[in-house]
């Protein structure tokens, strides 16, 4: 009975060598990820067993992740433009993407959480999860230093992100434009009408449109209404600027 108790306190202790192979990277020092893993209340619910928290390391790994990211995004052959990478950086260290890359690596059945956040639900929580991200990426820092951190984040953590949002410009922030080109040309804010919604429950496909006063000035089909939105607004923008060059 002892030890069943244990390995619930302690299973990130326990479970390691699974962690590390999902992240693809061996801690030279363990007690690094296992502080990563640990999230402050199980911290002071049991003091006397704990090191540390991963507040601390997920500070630190928040500005290693800006600084891989920017670096990596430096270094491509396209030249992006300062503001463009300024727009991509932010737009995947936002706890989004994050939380979905710490599902990806089912981060949160290892994590270390006191009772409180377990019962509500902490190991589902996009916060925590995408905080034990940040801290994880600090540990491996520390532990690995630079290159080896950003090797990890890039090959096994983001490339395929990174390119997929430059890919289909996710980061851009269409709604926001519009808005802003729509109040200084017409001085109104634009309006979306969802005007269907098809498919089963798991697999629906909205399809909503914008219009700047009476004029519809784009149709947007998405898996939710916010990419539905978000694409609807960008074909408006398109046409306000072909509008405004002739």
């Amino acid at each position: 009975m002892q030890k069943t108790k244990r390995n619930k306190l302690l299973d990130a202790e326990y479970n390691i060598g699974l962690f590390e192979e999902r992240i693809g990277y061996n801690f030279n020092n363990k007690d690094l990820l296992v502080e990563a893993l640990t999230h402050k209340s199980f911290y002071h619910e049991h003091p006397d067993r704990v090191k540390g928290y991963n507040e601390r390391l997920e500070f630190l790994g928040d500005s290693v992740l800006g600084l891989i990211i920017v670096d990596y995004l430096f270094s491509l052959p396209d030249k992006l433009p300062e503001s463009t990478m300024a727009k991509i950086k932010s737009y995947l260290v936002k706890e989004s993407i994050l939380s979905e890359i710490a599902k990806s690596l089912s981060i949160g059945k290892f994590l270390r959480l006191g009772k409180g956040e377990e019962i509500t639900g902490g190991r589902g929580k996009r916060s925590l999860l995408a905080n034990a991200v940040e801290a994880i990426i600090g540990a491996i820092y520390i532990d690995g230093g630079f290159d080896v951190v950003k090797g990890m984040v890039i090959d096994n953590l983001f490339k395929d992100k990174i390119k997929t949002v430059i890919d289909s410009l996710e980061f851009q922030d269409f709604k926001t434009e519009l808005q802003e080109l729509s109040q200084h040309i017409y001085g109104v804010i634009p309006t979306y009408r969802l005007l269907k919604e098809e498919g089963k429950e798991h697999e629906k496909l909205f399809t909503i449109e914008v219009y700047i006063g009476d004029v519809l000035c784009g149709v947007g089909m998405g898996k939710n209404k916010k990419e539905a939105e978000s694409q609807a607004a960008r074909e408006a923008l398109l046409r306000l600027k072909n509008i405004s060059k002739s």
